[in-house]
């Protein structure tokens, strides 16, 4: 059967700080979403969490972008949002930054992945989570998953992969799209993805010759950029993705090492520093440390009949004991550098921060040198 696996997430309102969210908050989403699925809007779900986010993953039959999923979960969040308000809870409905839903939950707040596919014999996939980073964080893993042989034995040795598979990438800057072939166009591929900030994976195809169809999908990333759409700094954009696996595509094994290398990604505290990517199980997705270190939370599913089977809470494993460790080792020599870069942003990516309104109190005070003064 053809399946939609749609994953939509934000912020609705943090406990305590930003570090959490409220039993409530879940409790109302899972009554939202458990209606919508009597209604047969939906076939299944899941609610999860991430630090202070709210996360739906969701299955329909209706394609991607399909109106009345992206309008429950937006409803589903609204009513989060009350109960936020009620409780005062940190930043209550921070990520819903328009008044009302308009047919599609994108450039609304809310991040969104999404993959529609032939369900296979057996389908395993994997939902990624991200809280207090953005979406090019996503770039290294994919990258590593889908174009790295050093990482994915299958790139070598599984006849059905050897040929590679197609990345889309967005600049989100500009809002174009190229598609890029691996492995013959890889050095062009990094060019772009190593300036994460800006080029960010959206989606990856398979080739030709294998076993999955070159026309769906095999991983989608979310990309939205909450300050293009507020016009300020309202919070980082804590992406999702969803990744599918075996048969044809990586496995389960060589989709979870790239984050076995906690890897330095933008946002942390403020949205205004860099630190390691920390790969957590669900009880420890709660965010203390200076709002971090990032987490990154992978819940696996198998999908029967448009039901998710599952989850499996993968990052749960000790086998990523030593990456946490690595990844708390990294933020204590991150942190001792206090406000001085590399540890902040660079001046161009606080420019999407709070820092103009500080730079906006003391441009005045700045004057030209005195260039007549005159040396002996």
């Amino acid at each position: 059967m053809k399946v939609t696996l749609t994953v939509i997430k934000a912020d609705v309102g943090g406990f305590t700080g930003h570090s959490n969210v409220h039993p409530k908050l879940m409790e109302s989403a899972n009554k939202s979403l458990e209606a919508a699925k009597k209604k047969g809007i939906i076939l299944d779900y899941y609610v999860a969490k991430v630090g202070d986010d709210l996360q739906l993953i969701m299955t329909h039959d209706k394609g991607v972008d399909y109106k009345k999923v992206h309008e429950l979960a937006w409803d589903t969040f609204i009513s989060a949002t009350a109960i936020a308000k009620e409780l005062k809870l940190y930043g209550a409905g921070q990520d819903l930054l328009v008044d009302a839903f308009s047919g599609n939950i994108k450039g609304m707040g809310p991040g969104c992945a999404e993959l529609e596919f032939e369900e296979r014999q057996s389908e395993p996939v994997i939902v990624f989570m991200m809280d207090k980073t953005e979406p090019g964080a996503f770039n290294f893993p994919i990258f590593k998953m889908f174009g790295d042989p050093f990482n994915t034995a299958g790139l070598i040795i599984d006849p059905n992969m050897i040929g590679g598979f197609v990345f889309e990438v967005l600049d989100i800057y500009t809002n174009k799209k190229i598609t890029l072939n691996s492995p013959e166009e890889l050095y062009t591929l990094l060019a772009l993805i190593g300036t994460k900030s800006k080029y960010v994976i959206k989606r990856v195809y398979p080739r030709a010759g294998n076993k999955v169809s070159e026309k769906e999908a095999v991983a989608a990333i979310s990309t939205d950029k909450l300050h293009l759409i507020a016009g300020e700094y309202v919070g980082k954009d804590d992406p999702v993705a969803i990744v599918r696996c075996q048969s044809g595509l990586p496995s389960q094994g060589e989709i979870l090492e790239p984050f076995a290398f906690p890897h330095l990604v933008s946002g942390w505290m403020r949205g205004s520093h860099n630190g390691p990517l920390m790969p957590v199980g669900i009880n420890n997705s709660m965010i203390t440390r200076f709002d971090g270190p990032t987490r990154v939370v992978g819940l696996g599913f198998q999908i029967a009949n448009g039901k998710l089977i599952g989850p499996a809470d993968l990052f749960g494993d000790i086998a990523f004991d030593n990456a946490r460790k690595t990844a708390l080792d990294i933020a204590d020599y991150m942190r001792r550098h206090g406000p001085f870069e590399p540890h902040r942003l660079s001046e161009h990516e606080m420019e999407y921060t709070s820092m103009p309104k500080v730079m906006n109190n003391i441009r005045k005070r700045f004057v030209g040198l005195d260039e007549s003064t005159t040396s002996d």
